[in-house]
């Protein structure tokens, strides 16, 4: 069962955050239809690398039809609005007020289109100083102070995926199916406005609230944690291994089974996580000589008896291989075929097509054309 079927989706998108939305949606069952601009939107020409189609485009536009207009022009503009007509969702992540020059301005669709849910994407709050600015996964990244608790002591990094666009448009995946509640129940649409900056603003919570009611800044410290210990990256003899333990019983059993050092818990630097984390370097130089005595598979045979987690330093090569990993198929222009990492939601989708540039644009201009109303 695909329980959004029957929904009309229009996503006037681009990039990362809008296109993530919608293939949420149209992976639910929803009918969406992108709306690009002459010529493809902007993450078709990223690269090239998935057979001829750009990486991004490929991951983010499964399931889709895609309308190449000129929004600007009286003929195409007609052809948007009525498909804004008959829509159940109308997504947009444009550059700050071009809705409002184009005439499709949120407060005017929902005085005409009463039950459709409008969601427009954008950097900040369009009430701040920053309304106008524009939003680019780094720029978020950075200025929500991302990049700030992400690195080494050394050097502030940012996240190497698109961290503040994914997580955008699942939080605009997560409204539009609130609002869709919602107007099941009374029976009307809304206006639904997410920030980029907001989104990653809440991620940063907790370090935030270390500053707020601690005045403390939390460092950076690699693939260790600032206040679980142990917890981070270990040398075997042959290879790197990540050893974490958040609970205290976790911790008992790591030093009896793992360490095999049954009394290091009541070392006085090392009775609760507080005192862990406060003497870091000489706990790190304890565990980190066990473990330059075994290989992986010694350490990791320890870590499994005594039922404690553990993971590996993975390459993209490791994941491309990796046992966990689920994937479907894709088909592409030019009858090329590829596969994506499944989705995390739906187990049913086994297949999808990512549309060339334009592809269902003239059979989409027949459909929602002035003759189809006559």
């Amino acid at each position: 069962m695909q329980p959004l079927n029957g929904l009309l989706v229009i996503s006037l998108e681009q990039a990362v955050a809008g296109p993530m939305a919608s293939q949420r949606l149209a992976d639910a069952g929803a009918r969406v239809i992108k709306i690009e601009r002459v010529g493809g939107e902007t993450a078709r020409h990223y690269d090239a690398v998935v057979k001829g189609t750009s990486a991004y485009f490929a991951s983010l536009n499964r399931g889709k039809e895609s309308a190449e207009l000129n929004i600007k022009e009286p003929s195409d503009r007609d052809v948007l609005e009525r498909m804004i007509a008959t829509a159940d969702v109308f997504i947009r992540n444009i550059a700050p007020g071009a809705a409002a020059r184009l005439g499709l301005d949120a407060k005017y669709l929902a005085e005409k289109y009463p039950r459709l849910i409008v969601v427009d994407i954008f950097g900040y709050d369009q009430n701040s100083s920053y309304a106008k600015r524009l939003a680019y996964d780094m720029l978020i990244q950075a200025e929500s102070g991302l990049c700030d608790v992400t690195g080494t002591p050394e050097e502030p990094v940012k996240v190497g995926v698109s961290a503040a666009d994914l997580s955008t448009g699942i939080a605009a995946y997560s409204a539009v199916l609130e609002a869709l509640l919602e107007r099941g129940i009374s029976g009307k649409g809304k206006a639904i406005e997410i920030r980029m900056f907001d989104v990653m603003a809440e991620l940063m919570t907790v370090p935030l609230l270390h500053y707020d009611y601690a005045g403390k800044i939390p460092k950076r410290v690699g693939l260790a944690h600032t206040v679980i210990a142990p917890y981070g990256k270990f040398s075997c003899k042959d290879g790197d291994i990540i050893l974490v333990c958040q609970q205290h019983s976790e911790w008992l059993r790591f030093c009896e089974g793992v360490l095999q050092m049954p009394d290091l818990p009541q070392d006085k630097r090392f009775i609760s996580n507080a005192d862990r984390v406060a003497n870091l370097e000489p706990l790190f130089e304890i565990i980190g000589k066990v473990c330059a005595t075994l290989t992986r598979a010694e350490i990791t045979k320890r870590l499994d008896a005594w039922k404690l987690p553990w993971a590996n330093v993975s390459t993209l090569p490791d994941l491309s291989a990796h046992p966990a990993l689920r994937r479907i198929d894709i088909s592409l222009e030019g009858d090329q075929t590829a596969t994506l990492p499944a989705s995390p939601v739906r187990d049913d989708i086994k297949s999808r097509r990512v549309p060339g540039t334009g592809e269902h644009t003239e059979a989409l201009r027949k459909e929602f054309g002035p003759s189809a109303s006559s």
